[in-house]
């Protein structure tokens, strides 16, 4: 992508193989790594391991983008939105920039309450608001949120609202969240799919989280879709031109429910 449509960008790419055993590192060609992952808390892990193997040379860029095997499943031709504009004007506001999604209703997560996030398939931020993040696994294994009940897959004090949780369920294993959208993937939930049910629940609240932290740590989130938006009519911009991400997904989910998210702030 970057080669293609960003050619004065210089960028250096490490892909971490969640199916390679953790030690194992090599050369794709130029400027492009490989190296395994522990695979124990899916991109979230894969992605420390990176930041870990690339150590003190983070602060060396720019820009660092998280991505998964599917970075394309956003809007249709998104990826044809960020140029070089696009990468000049996120530097200058210092925010994270991906693909804003929401719920309906603000949920709740280790006591903070939230109701958007940035897609984990595809962040783009600075490195320097990316290490004091510290490990991007904010949910681990061993965290009390599952009960090991498939009939009902939630402690009672695990840290999470029940309005997540039943999306939670409705998202893995029902008919979506309520958006008109139903998850490609959905499953029964019987004792035998329960480890994935929580590994992907897990995967889910981590994708919650990083977003919550980069919040709570002052960097603010950027639509790839308004930016581009943006890009094109100016140079650069600062913070304060940033607006609520109920404002920048206005284009794409049309107003009558940006008029509907606006009633539930969160």
């Amino acid at each position: 992508m970057f080669a293609r449509q960003m050619p004065d960008v210089k960028h250096h790419m490490l892909v971490v193989d969640n199916a390679l055993p953790v030690g194992h590192i090599s050369e794709l060609g130029r400027d492009v790594e490989l190296i395994g992952g522990s695979n124990s808390d899916w991109e979230f892990s894969a992605w420390d391991s990176g930041i870990d193997h690339i150590g003190e040379r983070l602060h060396e860029y720019d820009l660092v983008h998280l991505a998964t095997s599917a970075f394309r499943e956003f809007t249709p031709d998104h990826l044809k939105l960020i140029d070089s504009r696009v990468v000049g004007f996120l530097q200058s506001l210092q925010a994270a920039l991906g693909h804003i999604d929401f719920y309906n209703e603000p949920v709740s997560l280790l006591g903070i309450q939230s109701q958007a996030w940035l897609r984990s398939s595809f962040i783009l931020m600075p490195p320097k608001h990316l290490k004091a993040l510290g490990s991007l696994v904010s949910v681990s294994s061993d965290s009390p949120i599952f009960s090991g009940n498939p009939r009902a897959p939630f402690r009672d004090d695990a840290p999470v609202s029940e309005v997540y949780k039943r999306l939670l369920l409705r998202w893995l294993t029902g008919d979506g969240t309520g958006q008109g959208v139903a998850w490609h993937s959905r499953f029964d939930l019987t004792r035998e799919a329960l480890p994935f049910f929580e590994n992907k629940a897990r995967a889910i609240l981590n994708e919650q989280m990083l977003t919550n932290r980069l919040l709570a740590n002052g960097c603010e989130i950027v639509d790839a879709t308004w930016l581009a938006g943006k890009a094109r009519r100016r140079r650069s911009g600062s913070r304060g031109d940033i607006p609520d991400w109920r404002v920048q997904i206005t284009p794409r989910i049309g107003p009558d429910l940006a008029i509907t998210l606006s009633r539930h702030k969160g």
